[in-house]
């Protein structure tokens, strides 16, 4: 039971994605979205989740001076991990195909972590899961890319889309985490450690 003189807190969503909003939308919270530019650069001897923990932090941290006592911001990152890299959004259309090729009939991980921050204090979580395709023909993936354009998504694809529909065999845990937000364990989270203004 939550204690009467806790506080309340507004929700600052700082992400443009599209998807990451709409899951917002859809929790029932009330949230304002605040974005600011920043510079996705992080240390070469990071791997895996230890990527995204240090830029949704990041991002998180370009707000230290604007958040009010009463806000909690969430920022978010996700890649795509495969053959021990990172691979990020495309930069133009060969990139986006040569990702999807190397994709193609293997298996990844999309790894997504998401920082909790007040005034008092940040913690980060994140969420693992393992995406399998099946063997992309050339023809599939220059048809995927032509029509549906995934260039501002990790790892060039959104498992919502046609690719998804006919390319992936097996997934391992969270569906919406490979959309972009791992929404059950967000979702808990929140619930669980902040009486939230909704």
């Amino acid at each position: 039971m939550q204690n009467i003189m806790d506080k309340v807190y507004k929700i600052i969503l700082a992400s443009g994605s599209p998807r990451r909003q709409q899951f917002f939308k859809e929790f029932d919270f009330n949230f304002e979205i605040r974005l600011k530019e920043i510079e996705e650069v992080y240390p070469e001897h990071l791997k895996a989740e230890e990527i995204t923990n240090y830029l949704s932090e990041l991002k998180a941290n370009a707000f230290d001076e604007s958040l009010a006592n009463d806000e909690l911001l969430i920022t978010s990152d996700t890649i795509v991990w495969h053959n021990n890299k990172a691979l990020g959004k495309p930069k133009d259309y060969d990139d986006a195909f040569q990702i999807l090729k190397s994709l193609s009939n293997s298996t990844h991980k999309v790894i997504t972590s998401v920082c909790f921050k007040t005034i008092e204090k940040s913690e980060v979580i994140h969420e693992v899961t393992k995406v399998t395709f099946s063997d992309l023909t050339d023809d599939q993936v220059h048809y995927y890319l032509k029509n549906y354009q995934p260039f501002d998504k990790a790892g060039a694809y959104g498992i919502q889309d046609w690719i998804g529909l006919i390319g992936i065999s097996k997934i391992e845990g969270s569906y919406t985490n490979v959309v972009g937000l791992p929404t059950e364990k967000v979702y808990n989270y929140l619930t669980k450690n902040f009486v939230l203004n909704k």
